[in-house]
Formats: structure tokens, C-alpha cells, sequence
């Protein structure tokens, strides 16, 4: 896992500006604490930082594809999990390779494949390729969109990066905020493509962006179909059993220290449960893999129950553990540390977007910094409520007739930032046509009920919208410590063959996740099994609403952050007493804190 910059311009001479990609590169060091490099080219500039998992010694980047006089230039983020096979198949071919990492196994797939290498590539991944001798850039991203790509114009060309914060490190690329940027990122719709920042556009996932000096094209490569299934219930559990497990197991390679992330629920657990299975077949039976919960110091006497949570998940999590024989730790936060204004300002920094979910963001991004003292490579059970239909809104009569985005109903008005009315962002109005736009995407089978067709809307919408904030999100904060995250239940195969299957399967014991949980049968104790769905965990502590609010009011003393956020609509939420304050309503303070860091830190120019 890395980070990767670089820009082409058929303008101007890279070779005569080193400066500035050595700019770009340095601001994505976090990324790649191990190790730097750039490649200058007449028409191209490629940078690299390196977390080292595979091949140590070996996957040296920017790669070339030969020493001297190279003919491609490869900038690699990610794993790719089937190179074993890719590299035995480019022998084959009549490919030589120095190295064994899979950065390697990916330049020379597009040595034989050109512009349709990522067909034949399993992972998480995003890349760039500077082919010299046909003069082209070539961006490719992975199918969930695990791993970021970002891109804006230059003269001649194009920039990119791994995160914004790059590109303005170009000096053709400044920061900059419109409404359009404002209404994408306070809509909360998730789309992929525009960006918060003006003129900073995503690659999409499963797509491909070529520069060359015709111009821009982009196409996708991958996006979520659907096949007619004829499994039945038993075969379904097999198939869908035998698709998670090769996904973990597929994960597991690394040649540096690896864990889990094990929450006490559901997903979490079976993943875990796999890789430990796989690791004392690896290693014998005394093996034990390490595995990670995060925790409050108040959470056993403060935990309230709000709409995203139902109970307290350490006992789960040690439960689980003790059950499947890991090495378990609990990482313990002090709510009051997560009010520490260098741990979130380093979050806003990490994200280079003002919204996020504050103190959740904060502990997890502690987390990620704990867990880096002892592992480089994490796994997660992140994807599986999208996968297998885990949220509420599956379930709930409301959300299934809401014409709207239905995490939008989760925690109603009072969760979103009230914005300033002088912008007139018609956010309402770019709801509607967005969600309308949403659903003509959604693929659908002349035989399916209207009912079933409105499950599938819901699981479409979760896993090419609300999915991507997440992936951001968990890419963002592990990156930012240095740490690796990989996502078993965003195998591309499994996602397919999940939403080709009719909702009666995926709730055939009538409850969320069906699929999942008869997998998980005897991977899990009981009390896991059969647990209710229950979101990342949040501190209740009162002194963490009371400096909440103070922050807040702070915040609201620049000139700036008043310009966007409604200060009049805020208030009533800095006046609630610390111990009754709502959590919609604290998440509104929250954005109002991390919108004063984000100004204070990046300085966008503003255009309203």
C-alpha cells in the first residue's frame, strides 16, 4: 500500500521541473513511510512513497520496465491477490521478472494487455502508467473504488494523486471551493467523479482514464450487474461460503506483521475466524493471529443506546476472540483525548474534505496509530451490510417507500449541518435529481417483483454510494498511520454473485444478513451469531460533549466558517446541557469543529 503522484503535460519539459514533483511525492509520505522516489520524464513527471508489504527489497518504486531507455514507468497503490497466478501465466508469455512483487506482476500485465490489464487483476489497487513510447498516461482504479485516485487538469495535461493534498502541491492546482463543491460534499449523496474541491475530479471505480495527446477519455471496465440465479438456499450458503473464505484467504499474504479488526459483530468475526483457520493450517496449531477492538474509558458505565447503537461491543469482541484463540487486545480511549486538537486537525488533514463523523473518526484514526506499533496490514469486515444486507433501511417499511437515499433517514434534519441560507445551495433539488439518476443505474430482470426490484435499488444505492464514504474513510485514517486495511467483502466476485441472489435468500431466516450468518455458523460464538446490527462505537462521556461545544463556539467565531454554516440554527445544540445532548445534534457540532480545521488548515479560496 502507497502513495502515488505524478502529472503528464504535452506542453512543458517534466525533466526541467524535479522540484515539483519531489513536492507532490513528499506530501504523501504518511502513505509510504518506508521509502520515496519520482521518475522525470520529457513528458511526464512520476512519484512514489512506499509501505512496504511484498517483496521488501524488490518492489522499489516508480518501477520502470527496464533500466535503461524504459518503455513504461509504473506508480502502483494496493495488493494484488492473484499475481501468483498473473505471474505464471506472463511466463508463459515469455515475460522475465527481477522482482516477486506484484507491482512487477501489474507493469508487465499491461506489457501484454495495454489499457485492459485490470480485467485480469483481483485486488485493491489504483495506478498510473506512463507508456513512453506511445507518448499516453494511463489511470487505472480497482472495481469498489477501495483505493483513491483523484486528477485535474494542467496545462497540457493532467495531475494525479492518491489524495488531493498532492495535486495542490502543483502549482497549476490550487484549492478552491464553489457551491457545486460545497452541495456535493453536504449533500451527503457520495458521488464519485466531482470532489469538494473545484476542478479535483475521482477516478470512478472499475474505470479507466487515458491521457493522451488527442485528449481525455475514461471508461469503465467493471460496474455492478446482474446474472440470473438459480441457486437454491443450500447451495447459495456453499457458494457464498466458499467466496468469503477464498477472499480472506487470498488476503492474508504479506511478508511484515498482519491482524484483524474484530468488533465483536458478525462480519469481523467470520473474517477473523477464516484467517485464523488459514493461519494454523500455514503455521501450525499453536498460531495465533493478533486481533484489535477499540474502546472508551466510559464506555461500560456511559453507554446509552442511540439509533446507530444497540449495545456495548467490547464483551462481544473479547467473546469472539477467546472463541476463535487470538492474541485479542482492546485498544481503551480517553474520551477527552479524542478532543485533543492535533488528533483532529491530523484527521481533517488526512481526509482533505471537511466532512466526516468527528469523535468516530478521531478513535478510529487513534486506533489505526495503536495497532501500528505492533502490525503493518489490518483486515476488515467493512462491506458485508451492503454485501448481504445489513443496514435498516433493508428492513424498514419507511425507508423502502422513502423516494430518497435512505441513509438520509437514519438520523433525519437534525444530524446535518444546517448551512448558511444566503448560499442557496437547492441541495432538495439536487437530492431529487441525483436519486432519480441513482435508480436509472440500477440494473433489473424482467421476472423480478416490484419488491424485489426495490431491495435491489437498496443494496445498488448502498454499494456504489454509501460504501465509497466508508472505503475513503478507512483508507484515509489507516494511511495517515501508515497502516494497510484490506477489505475481503469487496471481492468483486462475491459482490456479483450477492446481488444477482433474490432478497428471500439474503433474509431467508428472517432477519439481515442470512447469507452471512449461516456461514458463520460454528466460526462464531452464538452470542455473535445472532447479534442485532451495531454501528462503529461513539463515546457518551458528558466532558466530551462539554469541550464539544466548546470547540464549537469557537469555530463559530470565524468569519468563514459562518459563511457556509447557519449559526443561528447551531445554537440551540451549543445551549442543550453536556449530559442531554442528542447524538444528531453533537454530530452537527462536529462538522462545524472539522469545518473550521479544514479552512484553517488547506485556506481554500472561496468562491460563493
Amino acid at each position: 500500500m502507497c502513495g502515488i503522484t505524478g502529472w503528464a503535460s504535452f506542453h512543458r519539459d517534466a525533466r526541467t521541473r524535479p522540484r515539483v514533483i519531489e513536492a507532490m511525492t513528499a506530501t504523501l509520505t504518511p502513505r509510504g513511510p518506508d521509502a520515496g522516489g519520482v521518475w522525470l520524464g520529457e513528458h511526464a513527471a512520476i512519484g512514489h512513497r512506499r509501505l512496504a508489504v511484498i517483496d521488501l527489497a524488490g518492489g522499489a518504486q516508480p518501477m520502470p520496465d527496464r533500466p535503461d531507455a524504459p518503455t513504461a514507468v509504473l506508480s502502483y497503490s494496493g495488493e494484488v491477490y492473484n499475481h501468483h497466478e498473473l505471474r505464471a501465466e506472463l511466463r508463459g508469455r515469455g515475460h522475465e521478472f527481477r522482482t516477486r512483487s506484484d507491482t512487477e506482476v501489474v507493469l508487465r500485465a499491461y506489457a501484454e494487455w495495454g489499457e485492459d490489464l485490470a480485467e485480469h487483476l483481483d485486488g485493491m489497487f489504483a495506478f498510473a502508467v506512463w507508456d513512453e513510447r506511445a507518448g499516453k498516461l494511463v489511470l487505472v482504479r480497482d472495481r469498489l473504488g477501495v483505493k483513491p485516485l483523484f486528477w485535474a487538469a494542467v496545462d497540457g495535461g493532467l495531475a494525479f494523486a492518491s489524495e488531493p493534498k498532492a495535486l495542490f502541491a502543483h502549482p497549476e492546482i490550487r484549492p478552491r471551493v464553489d457551491a457545486d463543491g460545497l452541495r456535493e460534499a453536504y449533500s451527503l449523496l457520495f458521488n464519485t467523479g466531482p470532489t469538494v474541491w473545484s476542478g479535483v475530479r475521482e477516478v470512478e471505480p472499475g474505470g479507466v482514464l487515458v491521457l493522451d495527446r488527442d485528449g481525455i477519455r475514461e471508461r469503465r471496465y467493471w460496474q455492478l450487474d446482474l446474472a440470473a440465479h438459480t441457486d437454491d438456499k443450500d447451495t447459495a450458503v456453499d457458494r457464498v461460503a466458499r467466496l468469503v473464505g477464498g477472499a480472506a484467504r487470498g488476503q492474508l499474504e504479506a511478508d511484515v506483521p498482519l491482524c484483524s479488526l474484530l468488533s465483536g459483530g458478525l462480519d469481523s468475526t467470520v473474517v477473523t475466524a477464516l484467517l485464523a483457520d488459514e493461519l494454523r493450517l500455514c503455521e501450525g496449531p499453536d498460531a495465533r493471529i493478533r486481533s484489535y477492538a477499540v474502546d472508551y474509558s466510559d464506555q461500560a458505565e456511559q453507554f446509552t443506546g442511540d439509533v446507530l447503537r444497540t449495545g456495548h461491543d467490547t464483551p462481544y469482541a473479547t467473546e469472539a476472540g477467546a472463541f476463535i484463540g487470538t492474541d485479542h487486545s482492546t485498544v481503551v480511549l480517553d474520551p477527552r483525548d479524542l478532543l485533543d486538537p492535533e488528533h483532529r486537525r491530523a484527521v481533517v488533514v488526512a481526509r482533505d474534505s471537511p466532512i466526516g463523523v468527528g469523535d468516530m473518526d478521531t478513535s478510529l484514526y487513534l486506533l489505526f496509530g495503536e495497532i501500528r506499533q505492533h502490525s503493518t496490514v489490518a483486515l476488515s469486515g467493512e462491506a458485508a451490510d451492503e454485501v448481504f444486507g445489513g443496514y435498516p433501511w433493508f428492513h424498514n417499511p419507511k425507508a423502502l417507500a422513502a423516494d430518497t437515499f435512505p441513509w438520509l433517514l437514519v438520523t433525519g434534519e437534525e444530524a446535518a449541518m444546517p448551512l448558511n441560507p444566503e448560499l442557496d445551495l437547492r441541495i432538495g433539488e439536487f437530492s431529487a435529481d441525483t436519486y432519480r439518476g441513482a435508480l436509472a443505474a440500477v440494473p433489473h430482470l424482467d421476472d423480478e417483483t416490484p419488491a424485489e426490484h426495490r431491495q435491489r435499488e437498496m443494496q445498488h444505492l448502498s454499494l456504489t454510494r454509501w460504501l465509497r464514504q466508508l472505503l475513503h474513510r478507512k483508507d484515509r485514517l489507516s494511511m495517515a498511520q501508515g497502516l494497510e486495511v484490506r477489505v475481503p467483502y469487496c471481492d468483486h466476485r462475491l459482490v456479483e454473485y450477492a446481488f444477482a441472489a433474490p432478497w428471500s435468500l439474503k433474509s431467508f431466516d428472517g432477519r439481515e444478513k442470512s447469507l452471512l450468518r449461516a456461514v458463520g455458523a460454528g466460526l462464531a460464538p452464538d452470542s455473535v451469531l445472532y447479534r442485532l446490527k451495531n454501528h462503529y462505537p461513539a463515546t457518551h462521556h458528558p466532558d466530551y460533549n462539554r469541550g464539544l461545544q466548546d470547540m464549537a463556539r469557537d469555530a463559530l467565531a470565524d468569519d468563514r466558517v459562518r459563511s457556509i454554516a447557519d449559526e443561528t440554527r447551531i445554537k440551540p445544540c451549543l445551549d442543550t446541557p453536556a449530559d442531554q445532548l442528542e447524538w444528531g445534534h453533537r454530530l452537527r457540532l462536529e462538522r462545524v469543529v472539522d469545518l473550521a480545521l479544514w479552512l484553517d488548515h488547506h485556506q481554500p479560496e472561496l468562491v460563493l
